[in-house]
């Protein structure tokens, strides 16, 4: 079983306290009105959700532009927690595979969204099934970017790579690289086999960091797969510690019974804390 630790991020010639950012990504196979109508599964999925400033959920199944499921999240999520919680939601996305939404959930006490992006660069775009819905978050005096992926299996090496491509476009248009991508990429075993990752930029080209490594096994299945990932670019890893990203099991921490584990995924979920520099004092800025 694997345990969380620290992601330290200083901010260079600040001397400010540190305080703590905790940002995840969580594949919740197929969220939609089936699950929410569930209380067991909703109760695990609050839970998650209060570990994290900022959480990425994929597999989001809420068509309906009213965004009922998505509602009916939010609103028992700012029920459950004393600390307000918001959202940012993409559009539906999908060709080859299933449609699905990205949703970041926030905790705004901690972060603000400073401006989104669906992302949509020409030709580029046709290289996902789901193209990356890219959100740029403040805290404190730090900006930063999230890049979320779920990678449609059969053409993970493809949507992969052209996230090289997509990092460089939002570095041009927002000016910054403290970029952060993660995401289900489905990046290992039969999707990715070994000899493709000498076709992926965003492996080859050594300004990136992929903090989930290749050994790891983000699945809750028998097999041992490091589906899930995150990679951070040169200028985000000068805020971070290189082998801080773990993966959260779960199903050991709640003590679930593996079928209702494979309810929620195929894969586990890949987490990190970050600390920025963004608190005046040691005690405003004191770990929860």
């Amino acid at each position: 079983m694997r345990t969380v630790c620290i992601l330290s991020l200083m901010l260079v010639g600040l001397e400010l306290a540190t305080g703590t950012l905790e940002i995840a990504a969580f594949n919740i196979q197929r969220l939609g009105k089936t699950k929410m109508s569930n209380s067991t599964l909703v109760n695990i999925i609050l839970n998650i959700i209060g570990r994290y400033d900022v959480l990425l959920v994929q597999e989001l199944i809420d068509n309906d532009p009213a965004l009922p499921v998505t509602n009916m999240l939010m609103a028992s999520v700012n029920a459950t927690y004393p600390t307000t919680y918001s959202y940012r939601v993409s559009e539906t996305l999908g060709k080859t595979c299933y449609q699905e939404r990205y949703l970041f959930i926030y905790r705004t006490a901690k972060v603000s969204v400073v401006q989104d992006f669906q992302y949509d660069h020409g030709n580029n775009r046709s290289a996902f099934s789901r193209p990356p819905y890219v959100v740029m978050f403040s805290a404190g005096v730090k900006q930063f970017v999230l890049i979320p992926q779920h990678a449609c299996p059969t053409n993970a090496v493809r949507e992969i790579d052209a996230l090289f491509d997509v990092v460089t476009n939002m570095s041009t248009m927002w000016g910054t690289s403290n970029i952060l991508l993660l995401g289900d990429f489905n990046a290992g075993c039969t999707y990715v086999p070994d000899k493709a990752w000498a076709t992926i930029r965003l492996r080859t080209n050594t300004t990136f960091t992929w903090l989930i490594p290749d050994s790891a096994d983000t699945t809750v299945s028998d097999t041992v797969c490091p589906y899930d990932r995150i990679v951070a670019t040169a200028t985000m890893m000068t805020y971070a510690s290189p082998h801080s990203a773990q993966v959260f099991n779960f199903r050991a921490a709640y003590s679930l019974d593996q079928s209702l584990v494979r309810t929620f995924k195929h894969h586990s979920r890949e987490e990190r804390k970050e600390k920025l520099l963004t608190c005046l004092s040691e005690t405003q800025c004191t770990p929860k």
